[in-house]
């Protein structure tokens, strides 16, 4: 007969890869939608959407979702405030009958600039307490990462 008690994890949740990053990710976007809002006027769903589009021009709705690591309704209702903002124009894709491309206005390059710059300030604060050795390894691993997580997520992981 199985046990109803469980056996404890091997790894305690706070020393956990995923948990640690996520705590990170809230206690870092909590001083970044802080920044945002400050320095930019924009919320940070904004923020990420406007940085997105300019970085990566021109966007779908489902492409900037995934830029600004976003779901697509909060991607789509971030554009839809950047376009009433006059920053960004919707324009009917020349490849999708049915979809739309997100580009900046010259004011939407401008707010873009700006928040490029908080996205500077906030990367340099975020890693300040780095040696600049330490920041390239952590550049290195968490792009190692990213490849790796990509690659499953496609089915592609040795």
């Amino acid at each position: 007969m199985a046990s109803s008690r469980s056996t404890p994890p091997a790894l305690p949740l706070g020393e956990s890869f995923t948990h640690r990053l996520h705590r990170l990710h809230k206690l870092t976007d909590r001083v970044s939608q802080q920044a945002y809002v400050q320095q930019t006027g924009l919320s940070l769903s904004e923020g990420r959407c406007l940085a997105a589009i300019g970085a990566f021009t021109p966007l779908s709705v489902n492409d900037l979702a995934q830029h600004a690591n976003l779901n697509k309704a909060q991607a789509s209702r971030a554009a839809q405030s950047l376009v009433d903002q006059g920053l960004v124009v919707k324009a009917a894709s020349a490849t999708d009958g049915r979809g739309v491309v997100l580009t900046l206005t010259a004011s939407g390059r401008a707010a873009w600039q700006r928040v490029m710059r908080v996205i500077g300030q906030r990367n340099d604060a975020i890693m300040s307490c780095l040696s600049d050795a330490e920041r390239r390894q952590l550049d290195r691993l968490l792009d190692k990462l990213v490849r790796h997580a990509q690659a499953c997520d496609t089915g592609e992981a040795e």
